[in-house]
């Protein structure tokens, strides 16, 4: 038994020295990216992202048509003076009246809205004392509504940029809640 195994050690040897690499034949590599990838310099300019669309490779970048974010919520009303009257006629709140967080809205009005429109709503804040924006107009002389304050945030108006990209669709409502509480103490 001893001999035998002798026997078969020796040849599993003899077979695995003489299946290693042969100079004279090389061995064949069957996906040689995987073996030797392509090297690029860094942020150099490559046209392995070219296409026929003329895009550059952005389309890899660009969201398949018909879809949304994850968390996006559609706002139906257009960015214009139609959309404006629309929003302030008839959108309403969806946040209830009752369980509205003030201490949370009243930290993102400061944030986001009293360096213009003053920590009152007087249009007093302090680029407007400071004479950086004129014309920043107090809660009291205007008649708005919550789709009209709603519908501003989420678009801006004359020099008030929108404040969408900041704010999502839950903290505007929070922001048009105080300031509504805000207009209601002046």
């Amino acid at each position: 038994m001893k001999k035998l195994l002798k026997v078969v050690f020796i040849f599993g040897l003899l077979v695995s020295l003489s299946s290693c690499k042969d100079d004279k034949k090389p061995n064949y590599q069957y996906m040689p990216n995987m073996y030797e990838s392509v090297a690029y310099e860094t942020y150099s300019e490559s046209d392995a992202f070219n296409s026929p669309t003329g895009l550059k490779g952005k389309e890899g970048q660009l969201p398949v048509d018909g879809t949304i974010k994850r968390g996006f919520q559609p706002y139906e009303y257009p960015n214009t003076t139609e959309g404006y009257e629309a929003a302030k006629a008839s959108l309403k709140s969806p946040l209830d009246p009752a369980t509205v967080d003030m201490k949370k809205a009243q930290e993102l009005y400061d944030i986001y809205c009293a360096i213009c429109h003053g920590n009152a709503g007087d249009g007093k804040g302090k680029l407007v004392t400071n004479e950086k924006f004129l014309g920043v107009p107090s809660y009291k002389d205007r008649v708005i509504t919550e789709g009209s304050i709603f519908h501003v945030i989420t678009y801006g108006l004359n020099s008030m940029g929108s404040h969408a990209n900041q704010l999502n669709q839950e903290e505007r409502w929070l922001v048009t809640a105080y300031v509504q509480k805000l207009k209601s103490e002046l």
